[in-house]
């Protein structure tokens, strides 16, 4: 998994994992999410998806790590909708705290009401 370069594609709502080191290598799989703002800012994962050529090679564990990198960095939570993520931080204490069921809550009313996104 070395050779894996992760990228966050913020305007899109995708972070992006490349293979071969990321250069001019191929998507091999993806977190989509989105910003959350209210009732507190949070990154909220919604799918995770590894390209079958590259699955069991870590690269969904990888995405997962660098969401919650990622909200670390820039001070907020994470609310994860997504199986993969959820089952993930629970294996992961140490870096995924976990949402305050409420934040959960507003980020699933979001998604309801934004149907079309995901």
């Amino acid at each position: 998994m070395s050779d894996i370069e992760i990228r966050d594609d913020r305007a899109a709502g995708r972070l992006e994992a490349f293979g071969d080191g990321g250069a001019d290598g191929e998507v091999v799989g993806h977190i989509q999410y989105f910003v959350l703002e209210s009732p507190e800012r949070a990154l909220v994962p919604v799918h995770t998806i590894v390209e079958p050529a590259h699955e069991g090679k870590g690269i969904a564990g990888h995405l997962a790590r660098e969401v919650y990198a990622i909200a670390e960095r820039e001070g907020i939570v994470v609310a994860p909708l997504c199986p993969y993520v959820v089952k993930w931080a629970a294996r992961h204490p140490e870096v995924a705290p976990k949402a305050d069921p409420e934040l959960l809550r507003a980020a699933m009313e979001w998604l309801v009401a934004h149907p079309g996104r995901f």
